[in-house]
């Protein structure tokens, strides 16, 4: 990363910090999820992502959803549920996933992007590293990257981002896990080094949402220290997305498999809600929905 420096982002956005917040809030709640015709309801209202995989070998509903219709099928039923954006990914990030190439995974994606353009009623989001892929989608109706390398695998992403004036969620990740480093101060020096990227390439802070990563290159008691200090990852000024929706984390406290982790998703979601996350990114979306709306009561009191 010689390219960028690491301090920058704090050069680049502190005198405006404050004020591109608000930006980035109004975004996210009226400007790119009010596609639905449902009312944001501004500050304070937490963003619900439902999460559909179109693989083969995602770590809880891979192989569910494959065929087009199955997809289609399934991103209606999420935003019948209260989904505020439908993520898709067509490559398994899970620990020990074989990566594909990029012919391979627009070839899953697509299909499903075209047959939801203009039918889905909420902005869909790609989860993905690859600047090819995301080009694709975006010709096809998609109106944000997931990046779960933060623009650090793909610099790329950050210049199509920014052609396109698109969303962004950039994710803090590691390629092993070392469990004596302050994960938290590892979440900062990256996510800067993400948002330095965005910078250099004419991203705005207002269309950036970052994201600590839980299950992602981390101990249990890293994962955990992540969601407790969601509020360092504030100063950085970007709205907050967490995701924790089935994930081990969940297993290694109370040993269950995927589909018996929904009361720890909800338990670890409301916490990171009342820590200062935004939009949290789920499976279960209508039982998340109803926990974010009944939590969002309890912010400010």
């Amino acid at each position: 990363m010689s390219g960028y420096s690491r301090g920058m982002t704090r050069s680049v956005y502190h005198q405006s910090r404050l004020k591109e917040y608000k930006l980035a809030m109004d975004f996210l709640t009226h400007e790119i999820f009010d596609g639905s015709g449902r009312s944001m309801g501004g500050y304070g209202r937490t963003l619900v992502m439902g999460i559909l995989n179109v693989t083969p070998d995602s770590f809880s509903d891979g192989g569910r959803f494959n065929a087009v219709d199955e997809a289609v099928g399934r991103a209606l039923s999420l935003f019948d549920d209260g989904a505020d954006i439908i993520d898709i990914g067509a490559e398994s990030t899970r620990p020990g996933h074989e990566p594909i190439s990029a012919d391979a995974e627009i070839e899953r994606l697509i299909p499903v992007l075209e047959a939801l353009n203009g039918v889905i009623k909420c902005p869909v989001s790609v989860d993905t590293t690859k600047v090819q892929v995301a080009k694709a989608a975006f010709e096809v109706g998609a109106a944000i990257i997931n990046d779960v390398w933060g623009f650090q695998k793909d610099w790329g992403l950050a210049d199509l981002a920014a052609s396109r004036e698109a969303g962004v969620v950039l994710m803090h990740n590691r390629e092993t896990i070392d469990p004596d480093i302050d994960i938290v101060d590892d979440m900062l020096r990256f996510l800067e080094t993400s948002l330095s990227i965005a910078s250099r390439a004419g991203v705005a802070l207002s269309r950036i949402s970052l994201d600590p990563g839980i299950g992602f290159g981390k101990t249990l008691e890293q994962n955990l220290a992540a969601i407790a200090h969601l509020d360092r990852l504030k100063t950085l000024g970007c709205p907050l997305l967490v995701g924790a929706s089935r994930k081990s984390m969940i297993g290694k406290i109370v040993p269950t498999t995927t589909d018996e982790r929904l009361p720890g998703t909800l338990a670890l979601h409301t916490v990171a809600m009342l820590r200062g996350a935004d939009i949290i990114r789920v499976h279960d979306v209508k039982e998340a929905v109803q926990a974010a709306r009944v939590t969002d009561r309890f912010k400010g009191i």
